[in-house]
């Protein structure tokens, strides 16, 4: 193969270029002292003029320890009692955080078919599958079988799973006292209808609070509820009583607790599974709000139990 004299001259000037690199690297860098040995290196330190060496190990990437598995969260939302026109819009948002977080993949739901440990077919799921279940305005009887009531109670109790209850899955299955022993009690009233509530967050070290300021105001449809109490659960959001009208609320006195105890937000233990209530999606708006959205997001992994937080009752905090 014949070369040409450009050609040939150009390979020896770049040659020339590189021996005078190195050339200059090499000088840089001072020789030991007599009678020193050269300094030592740092594992994973890269030295010059050769490349570079292995940095420190990336989480997980070569070297690194593994990244924490995705979770399965199903979520539902079937109505059988008041349709809320904004389940479509709690459905997604869990979806959403899922997806943006990567903490959890998602499966949507509007029927009761996967709330069993039976095995499925396909590609179905049930709830072995699955980390938490996450009930949004899930209003009215189920209807569910009595192996599936067993199922869901034992799924949580003795497995250990995450249950997330929205908004207007406080308002169901009122023939199943067991349901209102798990998620910590039952809907009883909106007295104010959807207003600006004054909110004074309880606990604000829970991972679900830590968001939002000690008192704010929220725009949505607060519930009071019934058979609930704080011996058995860590309050963690209520009502401010001291700027409610307890005069002439929209809904009527009488369906108000008479200790004047509104929690709208709590953390309990059933057995050895987390459960997290809040009120907050009765409105389309509420699943768009930035500080909802998040309540919820830390709501989900405290339940799958990606943080931690308290469940222990405590006294009416101002």
């Amino acid at each position: 193969m014949r070369i040409s004299k450009s050609a040939y001259a150009a390979a020896l000037a770049f040659g020339g270029a590189a021996a005078v690199w190195i050339g200059v690297i090499q000088a840089q860098t001072p020789p030991p002292a007599p009678g020193q040995a050269p300094a030592a290196q740092a594992p994973g330190a890269a030295q010059a003029g050769r490349g570079g060496g292995r940095g420190a190990p990336v989480p997980g990437g070569r070297g690194g320890p593994a990244p924490a598995p995705k979770k399965h969260l199903l979520v539902i939302g079937m109505t059988r009692g008041y349709h809320h026109g904004s389940t479509s819009n709690g459905l997604a948002m869990f979806w959403n955080l899922g997806k943006e977080s990567d903490v959890w993949d998602t499966e949507i739901k509007t029927d009761m078919e996967w709330i069993t440990k039976a095995n499925p077919g396909s590609e179905a799921h049930s709830l072995p599958f699955f980390d938490a279940v996450a009930f949004v305005n899930t209003t009215g009887d189920w209807k569910l079988s009595d192996d599936q009531k067993k199922d869901l109670l034992s799924y949580v109790h003795e497995d250990g799973k995450g249950l997330v209850i929205a908004h207007a899955a406080l308002d169901a299955n009122y023939n199943w006292p067991e349901y209102a022993e798990m998620i910590g009690g039952w809907f009883q009233a909106h007295p104010w209808g959807t207003f600006d509530a004054p909110v004074i967050v309880e606990d604000q070290t829970f991972p679900a609070m830590q968001h939002f300021p000690k008192y704010l105001s929220l725009f949505d449809e607060m519930y009071s509820p019934k058979q609930w109490s704080r011996d058995k659960v860590n309050v963690l959001m209520r009502l401010d009583e001291s700027k409610l009208n307890y005069t002439n609320p929209q809904y009527g006195i009488k369906s108000t607790r008479e200790d004047k105890d509104q929690a709208i937000a709590w953390s309990k233990m059933y057995g050895a599974g987390r459960v997290f209530y809040s009120s907050l999606g009765h409105t389309k708006e509420a699943w768009e709000d930035p500080m909802v959205r998040k309540m919820y997001l830390e709501g989900v992994k405290w339940v799958m139990k990606r943080t931690e937080g308290s469940t222990t009752p405590h006294p009416k905090v101002n």
